[in-house]
């Protein structure tokens, strides 16, 4: 069957969004899915978002039909609205942040782990699994809404933050296929689907808004991440063109984490009430916030909100215990907390880190969006010749800026970076909710019928770490190396021979694979080695552990290889090891996506 429709979901922190525009228009008419969720017990709604939570019930919750949906029966979790809902009721049956799991490296996250801490009678899930549960509902839902058109025969782009690792991208991949996306799915960083929203929005006038040399920058603050981007507007036969020129690092900062300063506030609020809340009660009331900041923060909110949670103590079992807070020390907290005024040459304060972690979340030990900015623009300037990057243009994204009084502080920072000149804020009425789902479908269009592309290639330079010869030292690793395999810009379809002497490939035995990346050293070709480098300009991704097939022909434990290297037009970074000694090759394959 040929494809219909171009669908673009964004699996998102906090929500979900699918968006779809049929495929045989001139011109693309993006809508907003509505996705039949359960909002309580047995009540069914259709929303435009489908909140990334996972309830997981108990035993006595199930066989009552409470979690049944149109297109399944008998099941013992529900994903949605009424989840989320769960989440300040019964937080340790609940699953939230499952996306920011999904690029935490140090856990296991294939493994079930979530909800994070759960008591051990709790059933648990991996982030891979959660993940995957939200994308089949929103499959499902498709299904049901376009009987005769099979998700898995469209054209299908699912988002993912610009920042994330290559072995995230592939976990998400992962997810994907098993909830059955099609294996011809697109992965499209989430700020460039919100400028093809943008441009979706206003067509070939965005050549108007803006010039040759124009940098456009995407702040993207959503509920677990903070990503940033930079489109320049360049020249290519005579037109003008969009180029993505830099993304920044992971950073897990965003409204998850003002949540949480706001429960730690009124945690104190409850405390001078001689309410000592125990851990199961911080978590409810860290959920509660979420709504408090939502409510509070919004267009003509209130000016005082009560948070309430329920009792535990003996004279309070069946109550609750509540605080009233304000809404000027709400937006107080979060702009100074996350937006404060700062230099364009400040960078984020750095704490000396404890001995001893609990191995939960990597939160940024530095929650000002502003410094993790002011950082960004500098990596990406000149090298000092003339400073940070200025930004001429300002596209914002993210649930956290539908909050004017935040978005208009950024602005207010940039300005002042800036000298005064306040970059331009891109016309046109941008949807925070929506933008990323309905710039993924836009993209998915244009890819099959030629709109507006941003042009970028890989947004970072992938290296292999090859261990050094030479004596070995009692307790001390070998020196590593590591070999630049695909710079920055290397597009799709591009196939790279990768000069180097000849390297020992271990086969027919359990060996760790080390692979590294950057977003800043532009310089590096294919083949160029570095013998030393800082953790803020090389980050090492996720180690690949395999046994490759051994080669018959050689009977060393080591063969040796070339490599040779190419991205994939499905966004695939494919490595291959070339032996030099017969026609034997193998191949190592990461998802690194992060160009149109």
């Amino acid at each position: 069957m040929t494809a219909r429709f171009a669908v673009g979901i964004d699996l998102g922190t906090t929500n979900n969004v699918l968006a779809y525009t049929a495929l045989d228009t001139d011109e693309p008419t993006v809508q907003v899915l509505q996705i039949p969720q359960l909002v309580a017990a047995a009540t069914i709604e259709s929303r435009s978002q489908l909140p990334s939570f996972a309830y997981l019930a108990s035993g006595h919750e199930t066989g009552q039909g409470a979690f049944d949906l149109p297109w399944a029966s008998g099941r013992d979790f529900a994903v949605g609205e009424w989840a989320r809902r769960q989440s300040a009721e019964v937080p340790d049956r609940t699953v939230g942040a499952a996306k920011s799991w999904l690029c935490h490296g140090r856990v296991d996250r294939r493994g079930d782990i979530l909800p994070w801490n759960a008591p051990p009678e709790v059933p648990k899930i991996s982030p891979v699994t959660a993940s995957q549960r939200y994308l089949e509902h929103l499959a499902s839902a498709w299904q049901d809404a376009f009987p005769d058109a099979p998700l898995a025969e469209q054209h299908v782009v699912l988002t993912v933050p610009a920042s994330f690792d290559a072995a995230a991208r592939e976990l998400t991949r992962e997810a994907a296929l098993a909830a059955g996306l099609p294996a011809h799915l697109l992965l499209l960083e989430e700020p460039q689907s919100a400028v093809y929203a943008w441009v979706d929005q206003i067509g070939n006038r965005w050549r108007r808004s803006m010039k040759l040399n124009d940098v456009l920058l995407v702040c993207d603050v959503g509920g677990g991440t903070s990503d940033f981007t930079l489109v320049q507007v360049a020249e290519e036969n005579g037109e003008l063109i969009l180029q993505r020129v830099a993304v920044g690092n992971h950073l897990l900062v965003g409204g998850d984490n003002m949540d949480l300063a706001l429960a730690y506030q009124a945690s104190q609020m409850f405390a001078n009430k001689n309410v000592h809340l125990d851990p199961w009660q911080s978590v409810s009331l860290w959920h509660s916030c979420r709504a408090a900041k939502e409510t509070m923060l919004g267009e003509n909110g209130p000016g005082t909100y009560t948070l309430s949670v329920l009792g535990r103590g003996s004279k309070l079992i069946g109550g609750t215990v509540s605080v009233e807070i304000k809404r000027k020390m709400v937006s107080d907290l979060l702009v100074e907390g996350f937006f404060p005024h700062c230099g364009i040459d400040e960078r984020p304060a750095r704490q000396r880190a404890s001995g001893f972690q609990d191995i939960g979340l990597p939160y940024e030990q530095d929650t000002a969006v502003t410094r993790h900015l002011a950082a960004f623009l500098q990596d990406h300037g000149d090298g000092g010749r003339g400073g940070a990057v200025r930004p001429t243009h300002l596209l914002l994204n993210g649930g956290v800026f539908k909050a004017k009084v935040l978005s208009e502080r950024l602005t207010e920072v940039l300005t002042q970076w800036a000298d005064g000149q306040a970059p331009q804020r891109l016309e046109g009425e941008h949807d925070l909710d929506n933008a990323v789902a309905r710039g993924a479908a836009y993209y998915g269009w244009a890819k099959h019928r030629g709109g507006v592309r941003i042009r970028g290639g890989t947004a970072r330079s992938y290296y292999v770490g090859i261990e050094t010869a030479g004596l070995a030292i009692p307790g001390a690793p070998r020196p590593l190396r590591a070999l630049c395999v695909a710079p920055l810009g290397m597009e799709e379809g591009d196939q790279a021979d990768v000069p180097s002497g000849e390297i020992g490939l271990v086969v027919g035995q359990p060996a760790q694979f080390r692979f590294f990346s950057s977003p800043v050293r532009k310089q590096d070709r294919v083949g160029d080695v570095l013998t030393s480098w800082s953790g803020d300009e090389l980050a090492e991704t996720d180690s690949l552990e395999a046994t490759l097939e051994p080669d018959q022909s050689i009977e060393e434990p080591y063969v040796p290889v070339k490599f040779q290297s190419r991205v994939t037009e499905l966004g695939m970074f494919e490595l291959w090891c070339v032996s030099t000694k017969s026609d034997k090759q193998w191949k190592l394959e990461f998802s690194v996506r992060e160009e149109d």
